[in-house]
Formats: C-alpha cells, structure tokens, sequence
C-alpha cells in the first residue's frame, strides 16, 4: 500500500452561514507537486490553513507519513515538517526582511544572545540557492509585494520543512519570478520535498503539478494526472461549464482625452533616486492603454500618483482638461476617478467593516445612502446585494460578512464591484484579476472592456503579460520609472516586450514618432 506525506481524510470545516470544506480527502503523494484547484471561495485556503493548523477541522483526520496527527496550530504543523506561504503574506511591517524569516526560530548561543550574523549568512546562502534575491536589513513596509512573497518562501525553507504548502505564490509575482519559482519548486520536489500549489492559473498546473485535484464550491470533483489531461478540461472542473480564455473585443474608438500626466516625478520610498522619472502621456475616452513592466520598475508609484496616495515631485495632472495636480483623493473620486489598488488590503478594504460598508466606502456621504447626517442602512444593504449579486462575491453572511473573513478573490470581486459600479470616467485598475479564477478573469475582463465601449477612458496596470496582450489597445513598457517603449498589442510579440521590460531595448523618439504615425 502506498504510503502518502499528507492523507487527509474526510475533513469537514464549517463557520457562519456556510460549509467551507464538505467531506474532503486530499492525499499528497511524498516528493510530488500537487496542485490544488478551484474558483474563489471553493474552500482551497480554509483545506491548507486546516493543514496547517490554523483551523481546527470539525470532522475528519489527518495522517502525516501513515501516521494520525493532531495540529492544533502552526507550531505543530512545523514540528511535523509542514511550511506554509501564505496568499496574504503573515509578515510584521517595521520588522526586516531578516527578522521576519528568522520569528519564532531565532538562532541563539549559550547564553542565549541572538546569533543575528549565523542566521544572515544561512539566509543569503539559501537566497542564493534558490534565485530568492532579497535584502534582508530593508523593512517589510518598504519593500514590493514581490520581495515580500520571496521573504515568505524563505521563511518556510530556512525551518527546512519537508511538506510545504504554496497557497497562490505567484498572484504577486512577474512573468520572470514565476518561471524561476516553477523551477525552484521542481528543484525542491527532486530533493524529496512534497509540494501542495493553490493556484487558479493553469498554464502554471500544466508546466510543474503531477497531479490535481479540484474543489468546487466546497466539494470535492476529483483528483486527475496532468499528464492525461488539458486546461480546458480542467476550467470545466473548476467551474462547472466552458471557459473562453480570450478576449472578446471590438477596435477601440479613442475619444477626447480624459487623463494628461505631463513631465510626472514621484519620490522613492526606498532610495533617494526617483521611482518616476519625467514621465508623459495620455488616456482617452475609449481605449484601454496598458502600464507594463516588470514589477518594482515605478508602476507602483505612477499610480500612487495619479490616484493621490502619493504626493508629485514634479509634473502635472489633467482629468478632463481640469488640473488635479494637488487635488484630495476624495475629490479626484468626486471627479470621475476609480481606482481597483494593487495592495486590497492596505488600500482597497477596510477589513474589519462589513461588506456592506466596505462597497459605499467613497460614496456614504451621497444622498442615497446619507440622510440629515445619518447612514440609510435600508439603501445600503440594498446597494450592497445587487452588487454581491451582479459580481457573484461569495460571503458565508452575504452583506455583512466581515471582510477580513472572505476569500482573498472575493475580496478583489468586490473592489471590483464597488469601483466600477461608480461609473468612473476614468478606471485606474492595478493588477484587477490578481488572485480571481479564470471564471472571474473573464467576467472582470468583460467588464473593463464594457468600460471602454461606453465611453470610458481605463489606465490598466498589469504584471500578466497574457492579459497585457489580450485586454489593452495600447502597451506602455516602464523600466526603472521611465517609459521605454509605446506598442500596438497587435504588432508587437510577448518576447519583444519583455526585452523592453528587462531594459535591454528602447525606443528613440523617432521611433516613437513613427509608431504614432502608423497608428494615425
């Protein structure tokens, strides 16, 4: 009889209102990468985080190596060799990239003094091994989502644990970063360790999984060889029906010009140089004009800019010929401005209000949901459900489920929901399908789109060159906080785009020029 790594057998784990694992067995076979599938809100996080100890299962077992064991919590899960990165990163932010990897496993000598210049050496050695480039004196608040992920992952390899679970590790990552994390967890499953991947990108699960098993909804659909099976297969699984993967949209009609960023500057955070260095263009009513790049190269700051969370060095602002260089962000909203963030939990949602309140959040004030000074709960509650309804956001108490205790796709749905719903006339969406099934990607890109065709003029901010491609009318390459390079996504290959995106080419202005006249 086979002997399995991890068995879990019959897990059932229920909170308010909802089943969020009915009756589920995973078995993960020792030295194997095992992707885990399914839409937002299948149960997916709720399994690993049962694994993991951060939930206590309500029915069911767990065997680690044929063994039954008990995991109250995450110190016993490390005691049986289980690691965990999580999808929201469980990181402390004014502590260093260092002190976070080494928490709760600090090296001490004799007498117990911290044995800092061990436990460095042991992480840059280790950062070396895997291609997990970080810096680990810089503090968590200041560094991109992406060294973040990496500090996670370092965190779970420095306590050299056998079993590790990658809970959606590439959402935040870059085309590069994903392919050199695919080939660090074949490297880390040759090595013997055993691997279970929650992810919703496919193309990820066909190139390094052995095996699938999908949930749907809280149930368990079946566990398939990758070998024997194809994507578009696997959506059917996941979400009960066929999925288009491309994108289905008519040539843009660019209109007047709703966005003017002239000569823009933004200060680094980080270094004293400029994360946006003198940059200049536009958006028209209309069209989709796509920011890419590889992460960390100043998108970041371009739309902190833009979007008034960061203040200008230089430059000016224009929405709708109006100057809002210096404009509040409450009035750059008033104004006609969306904005889907990047980072949902620091910028998008207040995690502690419900859903209800998180959906009015920027419009509260506006008669229909205020009156004589006081909120109309009625309106609200209303408002809310039509948008849960129209976006398909699943919450265990709908309305007023905490947000903190949603599923991170559902979180993003409802940012979605709420900002489109607004009726921007300019939509600045940073990263909008980070995290979403491809169910969801499909719904939200029919809605950018659905922007665009009435009229709306939509700044997208991607790291996904596949979306990159398939949703903008125009490419706007960023390296090192300047643009390098304007593209027609029908003229212009992935490959061509990701040398802009590495620095090693960029366009003069004549070519420029050129490109502006070909496309007149």
């Amino acid at each position: 009889m086979e002997q399995y790594a991890v068995e879990m057998l019959h897990i059932t784990k229920r909170f308010p209102g909802i089943i969020a694992n009915d009756d589920i067995t995973l078995q993960l076979r020792k030295g194997e990468i095992h992707a885990l599938l399914g839409e937002n809100g299948a149960g997916k996080s709720t399994l690993m985080s049962v694994l993991f100890g951060l939930y206590t299962p309500d029915e069911g077992e767990i065997c680690i190596n044929g063994h039954p064991a008990k995991i109250k919590n995450p110190n016993d899960a490390n005691a049986l060799g289980i690691g965990m990165v999580h999808q929201h990163f469980k990181l402390v932010e004014c502590f260093t990239v260092l002190d976070n990897i080494i928490l709760g496993v600090e090296p001490v000598d004799k007498l117990t003094f911290l044995q800092k210049k061990q436990a460095r050496d042991k992480i840059m050695e280790m950062s070396e091994k895997w291609g997990l480039h970080v810096n680990p004196d810089a503090l968590i608040s200041d560094i991109t989502v992406g060294m973040q992920q990496r500090t996670e992952i370092l965190k779970m390899l420095y306590r050299e644990n056998d079993i590790l679970i990658f809970d959606e590790p590439t959402a935040v990552l870059t085309p590069q970063e994903i392919d050199e994390l695919m080939q660090i967890m074949k490297n880390l499953a040759a090595e013997g360790k055993s691997i279970l991947f929650i992810t919703h990108k496919l193309n990820e699960i066909m190139a390094v999984a052995d095996r699938c098993s999908v949930l749907r909804k809280g149930k368990y659909i079946g566990t398939v060889d990758i070998k024997d099976t194809n994507k578009a297969e696997l959506s059917r699984m996941m979400v009960g029906r066929d999925v288009k993967f491309a994108v289905d949209k008519a040539p843009a009609q660019p209109g007047e010009e709703i966005l003017r960023v002239e000569n823009m500057t933004v200060a680094s955070r980080q270094h004293s140089n400029n994360a946006v260095k003198n940059v200049s263009f536009s958006v028209r009513r209309g069209e989709i004009v796509c920011i890419a790049g590889i992460d960390g190269n100043g998108q970041s700051e371009l739309v902190f800019g833009i979007t008034g969370l960061e203040p200008l060095a230089g430059g000016k602002l224009f929405l709708k010929g109006k100057n809002i260089t210096r404009m509040p962000i409450r009035q750059r909203s008033i104004s006609g401005m969306s904005h889907i963030p990047e980072d949902r939990h620091k910028h998008g949602l207040v995690l502690d209000y419900t859903l209800e309140d998180n959906m009015v959040l920027q419009r509260y004030f506006e008669r229909q949901f205020t009156k004589k000074g006081f909120l109309r709960r009625g309106n609200i509650r209303q408002y809310a459900e039509k948008l849960i309804d129209q976006y398909d956001v699943r919450s265990g108490q709908g309305p007023v489920t905490a947000a903190r205790s949603m599923s991170g796709g559902n979180q993003q749905k409802a940012i979605v929901a709420r900002e489109i719903d607004k009726d921007p006339e300019l939509l600045v969406a940073v990263q909008p399908t980070r995290g979403l099934d491809v169910g969801a990607i499909e719904y939200i890109h029919q809605q950018i789109v659905a922007q665009r065709d009435a009229g709306k003029a939509v700044l997208l901010v991607s790291l996904e060159l596949d979306e990159v491609m398939n949703v903008s009318d125009r490419i706007l390459v960023m390296y090192e906080g300047e643009i390098v390079g304007e593209f027609d996504p029908k003229q212009v290959t992935v490959e061509e785009l990701g040398l802009y995106m590495a620095g090693a080419k960029r366009q003069t202005a004549a070519e420029e020029t050129n490109d502006e006249t070909v496309k007149e």
